[in-house]
């Protein structure tokens, strides 16, 4: 497997001299995770088998035979995965997986698109590549010998044994955070080339076989005429759909902070303890920003929240497309879309960014810079998740003043993490431990926010409060209860000014104060955040339409 990394960019030579040097050793770096979880399944049965070779009497070749052809098969396999993923990345553009099992089924129409040259090529790539691989195990099984040991004899051998295979228990899990083995655990750079050049192929294959089952069959609610007719009016890209609506930003192009908050149910946010709050700052943010407030969460889970508020890709029921790397690859996003004007962009987490694909995913849809748990190194005691907020936040807050001083827009994001259980954060103010643990997350949040409000940042910045999801909050509500799916957004910018946002009958309604008979549709119009000429400017005239409505409502008419 050391060779299968080198034989990758070498094939692939003309888009690996696209980086430098160190890229390349960090193609060999980061691939070690894999590569060490692929090693620990092929090393899982030698290790049982001299395991057994102590207690069971079988002579040494018996014992010899089982593992050659053991290790003959897996280089077989081995090397077939590696040269029929070497010669499909180049059609394909993701490194080998179980999708390619459609295709056996009609193996002449799966030739048809490579040449005779091709498949002989890479035929003599895996028998070179097998034979290599088993000239070498059958070296190495030269120092496997069985001999008679006397019954104390074997206890030493049989421990040793045992602590081996407990070392290949954990090569095989990914190591010991929550974090189990995924592609994940390889991406580390934007250039997507790279993080696939250091995946394993067999690991890749192996992991996704059983996930190709047809994901658009799924929700088949509408036909797709109707569908087409109800998704259209939703469409904010659609020609005149801009026509006449307010705008809501006071800057064109303006720098954007957007902050994941785990678990910030609506029913917690509204909750008080004693006539006290227990999420005073966003009660606060909400009477200053854009408060929208028929919002609700999109699934129950971050890694399906998450994909829906980066991306605008709606959760499914019964899978994660997060865990799927080729699919969340070729999702839109918010990261992308701005990347493509200009914005640079960058994404903070306390924790392990490894857990159900998010480094990949991040990667894959957009994101430039990835700062998490391993980045950080802090003097600070972790939760099972990671770093607390009140650490995390302090260093965002510096990375989005140092982006503020550069002359490039920046998209930067923020997922929390202390307001996920166990809910143990260093804080005492609620005897509830989850009222607690929101109660922390949100006085990080406020320091935050009133610290970036005293910064030069703050004059062309945008600030999106999302939750992921909601939670279960008072505990007996119904999962299938809309107020356990309710959710806060805040939108904050530069100029406090209370404006309700109320998402019904399918559209954004406007009103300053309470939602009332001014309420006026409103989109976020698709010019915002371009790179190009922005349009006429038309605040001034919408807050003198707000101010005559208030006047009208006041004097009766």
């Amino acid at each position: 497997m050391l060779l299968q990394k080198p034989a990758f960019l070498l094939f692939y030579h003309a888009r690996a001299a696209e980086a430098s040097f160190g890229e390349w050793l960090g193609v060999l770096w980061h691939g070690l995770s894999l590569d060490c979880t692929v090693a620990g399944y092929v090393t899982a049965f030698p290790v049982l088998v001299a395991l057994a070779s102590f207690w069971i009497p079988l002579s040494q070749r018996v014992w010899r035979i089982v593992l050659t052809v053991y290790f003959s098969l897996i280089a077989l396999v081995t090397a077939a995965i590696f040269a029929v993923d070497l010669n499909l990345y180049g059609y394909w553009g993701f490194r080998l997986d179980g999708s390619v099992l459609i295709y056996l089924s009609d193996p002449g129409e799966a030739l048809a698109s490579a040449s005779w040259g091709e498949v002989l090529r890479q035929i003599l790539i895996m028998l070179v590549y097998a034979g290599a691989m088993i000239w070498s195990y059958r070296w190495i099984l030269r120092l496997f010998r069985v001999e008679p040991v006397p019954l104390r004899g074997r206890i030493v051998p049989t421990v040793a044994t045992l602590l081996i295979g407990g070392l290949t228990f954990l090569a095989i899990r990914g190591g010991v955070t929550v974090a189990t083995a995924n592609v994940s655990k390889v991406y580390f750079s934007s250039n997507m080339f790279l993080n696939h050049a250091a995946t394993n192929p067999v690991f890749s294959f192996l992991s996704s076989v059983g996930d190709n089952e047809n994901y658009a069959e799924a929700y088949p609610f509408f036909e797709e005429e109707r569908r087409k007719t109800l998704f259209e009016e939703l469409r904010g890209n659609r020609p005149g759909a801009d026509a006449g609506t307010p705008r809501l930003l006071r800057s064109d192009r303006p720098n954007v902070v957007l902050i994941l908050l785990e678990s910030f149910g609506r029913t917690i946010m509204d909750e008080t303890v004693n006539g006290e709050p227990v999420m005073p700052n966003m009660q606060r943010f909400k009477r200053e920003g854009v408060w929208f407030e028929n919002f609700f969460a999109n699934s129950f889970r971050t890694d399906r929240g998450q994909v829906a508020v980066l991306c605008g890709f709606p959760a499914q029921t019964t899978m994660s497309i997060m865990k799927l790397p080729r699919k969340s690859a070729t999702l839109p996003s918010l990261a992308r879309s701005l990347g493509r004007e200009g914005y640079r962009s960058v994404f903070m987490y306390g924790g392990d960014l490894n857990f159900t694909n998010q480094a990949s995913f991040m990667y894959s849809t957009g994101w430039e810079e990835l700062i998490w748990q391993k980045d950080m190194q802090l003097d600070a005691p972790t939760s099972k998740w990671g770093y607390a907020d009140d650490v995390v936040v302090d260093l965002f807050g510096d990375e989005v003043e140092a982006l503020g001083r550069a002359e490039q827009p920046f998209l930067a994001g923020l997922l929390t993490l202390s307001s996920h259980e166990p809910f143990e954060v260093p804080f005492a103010k609620f005897d509830d431990k989850l009222l607690n643990a929101m109660a922390f997350s949100d006085a990080q949040i406020g320091r935050l926010i009133d610290r970036l409000r005293e910064s030069p940042v703050w004059d062309n910045l945008l600030v999106v409060l999302v939750a992921d999801h909601g939670y279960p909050y008072p505990y007996d509500l119904a999962y299938n209860a809309p107020l356990r799916h309710r959710i806060p957004m805040i939108w904050l910018d530069r100029l406090p000014n209370s404006r309700y946002v109320c998402l019904a009958n399918r559209h954004l309604r406007y009103a300053s104060g309470a939602d009332g008979p001014s309420a006026r549709r409103i989109r976020l119009q698709q010019e915002y955040f371009r790179s190009d000429s922005a349009p006429q400017v038309r605040l001034l005239l919408f807050q003198r339409r707000v101010r005559r409505d208030r006047r009208r409502r006041r004097n009766g008419l």
